[in-house]
């Protein structure tokens, strides 16, 4: 549309995780409604190389992109919003930024020069930016710097923003956080206030403020930060907690951003939200409740599993129903197995990715309780890998069976290291990542699902099925119903005679958006709303006959 892209930088103020990336993601749809074709850049300001390495109690949930990069779980959002392809071009962090212009200098490319901050990282933020923007020839690019205004690490992304002003056609959008204070039943603006200062004070004057609170900001309030940010009132929106989070675009629409972006910006302003308001009408539809039990080890923090619960939630939706997903700490079915009973109140039960030992027998224990009670399963990754070392133990009878990953000496591998993997030293970027072909098994449950011998979905791990038990596993009743292209791999394996027992080595979750579920996680929820209906049915039928 345009032969010189725009762009568009996202800051945030007062506290992390305000709701930036929902916003920012919003911002796309806003902008895509319109005919706008857009791109998003999420820019870390932490000095780690990409998400991979990190606990995601740390940093939420690692988002695998399709040409395997680790990064941060914002991707997600675009993507779930969008629709757009997220690749590792759309995450930048310090580290990057670092290490290139580090490798730079040590080719001798700054001719003698003195590096610096300014121009050298400067300029290499600037170029990693622009970058983006040619990946799909977008006509405006959203780059969402993380963190906080203020933060000591981001100062050289803002000032790259700041030059960039300078450079090219940009607007910049403020999300700070508007305190509601429960005693007086206030609104409190200060901290916005200072943080709107701040953004001053490095230099950048804001375009348009966003409000975050947990509920429409009143007038006396809008007026207030439209005096304090030097904007007129009509550049003063709110996102406000909002269910589900995918109407927060026809929330800010209804305000007038998309309106007032567009000219600003003298983009088109002829949206057509028809499709997205058909999506987000299924969740208001919704009656009937399916209880989703999330079996994890990092459940303390949602945001690490945050694709799953959207893609559960997607599922639940296109069927009609409201998925009610609890989390289960997987260490707590260890410590106290009593706990297990618990897990009879769910529809179906799914056992979510991870790594290390801690929590891996509970994990096994709720997988053999699905097993053994025909309750929905489904597992995901490391998911998958316990449901074979479950199987191994309890139907082959393979005592002390395990993953090396958890017992180097255990008498059977069943799950082992992939042989690639075996000269890998180093932990970052090394695991098979990104997005592979899966073969599927025609006759199996897996096709029935996915309708095709070969899908493409992305991927996340060293281990795998180990090949020399794949002949036992089969013999005892397991169906490898899944491959990878060369064969040498087990995708999917599922468990017939079962109401539902399905697990992947790829991970479906990040193949799921608001418009287009993932068909494993539709197939699995699914079950579980019939298995709800079976008990449900034979509940009144035992009342009846009572």
């Amino acid at each position: 549309m345009f032969c010189v892209p725009k762009y568009i930088f996202v800051t945030g103020g007062v506290i992390s995780s305000v709701g930036k990336g929902t916003i920012a993601a919003s911002l796309g749809k806003v902008l895509s409604v319109r005919g706008v074709k857009v791109d998003f850049l999420k820019i870390d300001p932490y000095v780690n190389v990409d998400a991979g390495t990190m606990n995601p109690y740390v940093h939420g949930e690692v988002y695998v992109t399709a040409d395997g990069g680790e990064t941060d779980l914002d991707l997600g959002w675009y993507e779930r919003f969008t629709g757009i392809t997220m690749s590792k071009l759309n995450n930048l962090t310090t580290g990057q930024v670092f290490s290139s212009v580090i490798e730079k200098e040590r080719r001798g490319e700054y001719l003698g020069q003195c590096v610096q901050i300014i121009p050298h990282v400067t300029d290499e933020i600037k170029s990693r930016i622009r970058r983006v923007a040619e990946r799909r020839g977008a006509d405006v690019v959203i780059v969402e710097i993380g963190g906080t205004i203020g933060d000591i690490e981001g100062l050289p992304f803002y000032e790259a923003a700041r030059q960039m002003r300078l450079e090219e056609e940009t607007l910049f959008v403020h999300v700070a956080l508007v305190i509601y204070h429960e005693p007086t039943r206030e609104m409190k603006t200060k901290a916005f206030q200072h943080s709107l200062q701040e953004l001053r004070r490095i230099g950048i004057q804001p375009d348009v403020i966003v409000a975050r609170s947990p509920k429409m900001i009143n007038e006396e309030v809008r007026r207030k930060l439209a005096l304090f940010g030097t904007l007129p009132k009509e550049a003063v929106f709110c996102s406000y907690n909002v269910s589900p989070v995918y109407r927060l675009p026809l929330v800010l629409e209804e305000q007038g951003l998309g309106d007032y972006i567009a000219k600003k910006l003298g983009l088109p302003n002829n949206p057509d939200w028809s499709s997205w308001r058909r999506v987000v009408e299924l969740y208001d539809r919704a009656t009937d409740v399916v209880k989703i039990a999330l079996c994890g080890k990092y459940t303390a923090m949602e945001d690490s599993y945050v694709s799953i619960r959207e893609a559960i939630g997607h599922a639940a939706a296109h069927l009609g129903v409201r998925a009610e997903l609890v989390m289960v700490e997987a260490e707590e079915l260890e410590k106290d197995p009593t706990a297990l009973d618990s897990l009879r109140d769910f529809d179906g039960i799914l056992v979510a990715p991870g790594f290390g030992k801690r929590g891996t027998e509970g994990k096994i224990a709720a997988i053999s309780f699905a097993r053994r009670t025909g309750t929905p399963f489904m597992g995901i990754c490391f998911g998958m890998q316990l449901a074979v070392v479950e199987f191994a133990r309890n139907v082959l009878g393979l005592k002390d069976a395990n993953s090396t990953e958890l017992d180097p000496g255990t008498p059977h591998p069943v799950i082992d290291l992939l042989p690639e993997q075996r000269v890998i030293s180093a932990m970052g970027g090394t695991m098979r990542l990104g997005e592979h072909e899966v073969v599927i098994r025609e006759g199996t449950l897996a096709y029935r699902i996915y309708g095709s011998t070969s899908i493409r979905r992305r991927h996340r791990h060293r281990y795998e099925v180990n090949p020399d038990y794949w002949d036992q596993l089969r013999e005892g009743g397991l169906v490898f119903s899944g491959f990878s292209a060369d064969g040498r791999r087990v995708e999917v394996i599922e468990l017939p005679g079962h109401p539902f027992f399905v697990a992947s080595q790829f991970h479906p979750e990040f193949s799921s958006t608001v418009e287009s579920p993932e068909p494993l996680f539709m197939a699995f929820v699914d079950a579980a709303r019939r298995h709800r209906a079976e008990r449900s049915a034979a509940v009144t039928s035992q009342a009846l006959s009572g």
